[in-house]
């Protein structure tokens, strides 16, 4: 006898035949939330990567290119959280998720099939508690295998809730263990498309640089500091980090870490001397 499936509800599925009605429970639920702004040519394959899992939260912040109702017809449940700094953000999704495991994916970022099957196996045999992600990462053309880009954690992304929370940074956000959590890797990878052309390289490096700018460890910035940080950070992911094997997509990525770095102390001391440098241009015009 055929098997229609007619429901699927959080973690409870009702499978309908001609003589009974069976329920299947899923014991280790997982939710998975994506953050998102103005993301409608990344957030649909970002979804469909993670369709395995039993919730899926888009955390938006009030897109307005279509990535909402993109994420709404692929069954994804959309949220909304002013932006105040990815910390906070995350801190918001996560507290927006229904089950105590949660995978945090970014709308850049791909689940292989492979890295699923090693998540929900991590999650039923519950070695540990927090768990970082090992990513591959495609630019200008190819896979870059250096740089500073492989395994490329960044926080973990599969965790227990009540074991990990993000930092309140605006950009670059750390995060803090619960005292005892146990920490594990995953061996399988996923895929990130960090910027789909040069263009967005550029974009995200004036974004980020600008919330790099307002932390507290920037204050006593200097241009000397943006000179000297921005040529070390290219000669870190250039020549320490080998990105010189990259080719040319290893250049770009290490001119980039120099734009992104040298900005960020040169907008903190812009910052600094706004009101005073404001106030020198109004007595110019007054002359």
């Amino acid at each position: 006898m055929g098997c229609v499936v007619v429901s699927c509800i959080n973690t409870v599925c009702y499978a309908l035949t001609n003589r009974h009605v069976s329920i299947v429970i899923t014991p280790n639920p997982i939710s998975v939330y994506i953050i998102a702004f103005n993301e409608a040519e990344k957030v649909a394959d970002a979804i469909r990567s993670v369709a395995w899992a039993d919730e899926i939260i888009v955390a938006d912040s009030h897109s307005t290119d279509g990535t909402v109702r993109i994420a709404e017809s692929l069954g994804a449940r959309v949220v909304q959280i002013d932006f105040e700094g990815f910390g906070k953000l995350r801190n918001d999704a996560v507290a927006a998720c229904s089950h105590e495991w949660v995978f945090s994916l970014d709308s850049d970022e791909r689940c292989t099939p492979e890295a699923a099957s090693e998540i929900q196996a991590l999650v039923a045999q519950a070695q540990a508690d927090v768990f970082f992600v090992p990513r591959r990462n495609f630019f200008l053309g190819r896979e870059i295998r250096h740089s500073g880009w492989y395994p490329n954690y960044r926080q973990p992304q599969l965790f227990r809730r009540s074991q990990m929370r993000y930092e309140p940074s605006p950009v670059h956000e750390g995060f803090e263990l619960t005292p005892g959590a146990r920490l594990g890797y995953l061996k399988s990878a996923i895929w990130q498309l960090p910027f789909k052309d040069l263009a967005e390289v550029v974009a995200k490096m004036n974004r980020y640089s600008s919330l790099g700018a307002t932390k507290r460890r920037q204050s006593g910035s200097s241009y000397g500091k943006a000179l000297s940080h921005g040529i070390w950070a290219f000669w870190k992911h250039f020549l320490f980090k080998r990105g010189f094997l990259d080719g040319w997509p290893g250049l770009v990525i290490a001119f980039s870490y120099f734009e992104v770095t040298f900005y960020r102390y040169a907008k903190a001391v812009e910052l600094e001397h706004q009101a005073k440098w404001s106030q020198d241009w109004k007595n110019v015009l007054k002359r």
